[in-house]
Parts: structure tokens; sequence; C-alpha cells
């Protein structure tokens, strides 16, 4: 295990503690961190070398009071009517925000994205929808409404691509799903990773004009890679939802460096979608190798990251400490998302490169007498 790991940050957060947190940030530096969720690709260097270059002045600014040209910028690559939008400080911003100005009782399948339960006024007007683990945690949604409206609730939560299952529903599917829901007062649709469910983006924002008591929630950290960042968005039709929303949101909720961030997003549209299907290719890569290891079991995934089940005799916190104690590789173990068992582990692309490493790590681990021979027709 690195040098004094701090082993105890597992146990004081529904997430997971960042690599920098764990072991420092110079040891973390010689890691590789497939826990937390980013593409690789994109912020591109033009734009990385851009921000330097204008740090200093950005961070002596004040941001924008008025969230209207960041709105225009975020629009102007969305295809999207400006004035529906709110960006946020991270999409948890925006789901506190959602939690305690628009609900008082909501659905919400588990195991899920945890802030959706914690960050409610009262954890206990989430209901909670087990999805079922002998059925790979998929969500039926046509169940999911019946069980809804069984309950007597008029709001409703869906992640697609899931998180963590990576489990992606269509676009039709889900059109179907909301025609179906019309009844609901609020549908919540958090799709923070759909950007890499295909070359084509299955996404509800063209036609979210349809569906008024649709809200849509985006974290930028995924698909824009820039966590540190903070920002994420929301999107409606309803106009009512979002001025309520709005009502809360604190002035310069976001920050000189996000906003300048924003402004660079027309001008690299073409760049970010070729970043974006690069790592498409590396998650269906990684997804096909993964199936070949042995002792684990692997699920379909329409997001950048895949999550399997341990089946040798380890856990998943037991395989995390192996992988980062041998090959300083530090994996997501799911054992703590409400409603998932503790032989879980999700890993999000890093790049061909590192992905291959991870692959190699998870065979030395888990069948090394197999992993051996691998080795030996791999140098032949």
């Amino acid at each position: 295990m690195p040098a004094k790991v701090r082993q105890h940050l597992f146990y004081e957060t529904s997430h997971s503690p960042s690599l920098a947190d764990l072991v420092g940030y110079e040891e973390a530096k010689g890691m590789i961190d497939f826990c937390f969720i980013a593409s690789p690709y994109y912020p591109t260097q033009g734009m990385l070398d851009n921000l330097k270059e204008n740090f200093t002045n950005l961070i002596k600014s004040y941001p924008s009071s008025s969230p209207e040209m960041s709105q225009r910028h975020l629009a102007a690559v969305l295809n999207v009517n400006p004035e529906h939008l709110i960006i946020g400080n991270g999409a948890t911003e925006l789901i506190v925000l959602i939690n305690t100005t628009l609900i008082d009782r909501i659905a919400v399948p588990i195991p899920t994205f945890g802030e959706y339960i914690e960050k409610m006024k009262d954890q206990r007007d989430a209901e909670l929808f087990a999805l079922q683990p002998e059925e790979n945690y998929q969500l039926n949604l046509q169940e999911y409404l019946t069980w809804v409206r069984r309950r007597g609730l008029k709001a409703l939560l869906v992640i697609n691509p899931g998180n963590p299952t990576g489990q992606l529903f269509s676009l039709d599917e889900m059109r179907d799903f909301l025609r179906s829901a019309k009844d609901m007062e609020l549908v919540i649709v958090d799709e923070s990773f759909i950007d890499f469910a295909g070359e084509s983006i299955p996404s509800l924002l063209p036609i979210a004009e349809q569906f008024t008591n649709l809200l849509i929630v985006r974290s930028m950290s995924k698909h824009c890679g820039v966590p540190g960042l903070r920002l994420g968005y929301c999107y409606s039709a309803n106009l009512f939802v979002l001025n309520r929303m709005r009502q809360f949101i604190p002035t310069w909720n976001v920050n000189t460096v996000a906003q300048y961030f924003l402004s660079l997003l027309p001008g690299t549209d073409t760049e970010y979608h070729e970043s974006r299907k690069r790592l498409i290719a590396d998650v269906r890569w990684l997804y096909n190798e993964l199936c070949r290891v042995p002792e684990i079991e692997v699920y379909p995934t329409g997001a950048n990251f895949v999550l399997f089940k341990v089946n040798g005799g380890l856990t998943a916190a037991e395989l995390q400490a192996r992988l980062l104690a041998d090959h300083r590789m530090y994996v997501r173990d799911c054992s703590n998302k409400i409603g998932m068992d503790k032989f879980h582990i999700r890993v999000a692309s890093q790049g061909h490169d590192k992905d291959a490493r991870l692959v190699d790590a998870l065979w030395t681990v888990l069948a090394p007498h197999a992993a051996e021979r691998r080795f030996e027709v791999a140098a032949r």
C-alpha cells in the first residue's frame, strides 16, 4: 500500500475520497485514477494553454453577476434555447436546489448517485425503488412507473445512462416513457453520461419542449473533463420550474475560470466531438477486454465507465486495495452505494494505454496463472 493511505476516508462518505486526499498530491501523481469519471481527451491542449495564459487575470477578476453570456455560449454547442438553461457550480449544486425547492417526495431507483438521496430536506422523502442484483440492477421503466403511481408519488428520477450500472435507454424508449409519465408533476432525467452513449447522442434536449414536466440535469465534469471547474446545468421547457430554482442561486455561483472555459466551447466544438468519439472507442475496447478477464461479470455500458461484479472470492474493497497497493491504480468500490452489494467495481476509461494496464493488472490479481500464460502468448 502506498505510504500513509488515509484509509478512514473510505468510511466517511458515500462517494469515493479523491486520490489526492487518500495519498497526498505528490503520491497521487504516480497513480492512475479510474475512480473519478472525466474525459482524458478534452479540454484540448490549446484550451489549456489559453487558460494558463489568462489565469492570473481570471483569478484576480470577479465572475459576471449575470449568467446570460455563459448560457449563450453553452446553448450554442447544445443547440438549445439559452433562456431555458441554468448553469450551476457543478450538477451537485443544482441537485441540492431541485431537492430543496421543487420536491416534497420523489421516487429514486437504487443504486444511484447518492446526492439525489442525501441532499433531500429529509432523506425519508426519497422513496427508494430497489433494483435487483439477480437482474444486474437493471431498471424496467414501465414497472418503475407503475410502482411510482402505486406509491402516490408525483415526482421521479431516471439516470440515463445509469450510474453506476451504465444501463442505457434509447431515445425512443425515453420518449415513450415520458409520454406515459405525463401525469407526473416532475420527471428528472440525469444525462450526465449521455454524450458517450454513441456517435449520435441520444439526448432528450432536442425534444425537451414537448414535455413540460421534464427537467434535464447534466454534469459537465464527465464529458468535458473539467471536474475541478465545477460546472453543470439544467434544461427545461418549464420556465416556472426554472425561475423557482433561479430565486435561490447565489450571485457569482460560477467562478471566472469556469465562465471563461464556457466561452471557449463554441470555437472547439469540432474537437470536442472528436474527443468524445475517441473515448467511446476506448470504452468499447475496455469492455471487450474486461469480458475476457476470469472471475468478473461485466455489465454492458452506454457511459464512459464500465461496471463489473467480482466473482472470485474477493470483495470489491479487497480488489480495490490490491490494485492500489500493488499496481498504483484507484478504482471505484461501489459497496457504499445504497442498494448495491459488496462485490461491484466501476472503472472509468482513462484512454487506451492506461486501460490496457488496468486489464493486465486485473488478470494478474484475479487469475495469476492464466495471466502468465496470457503474457507469454502475447510476447511470442
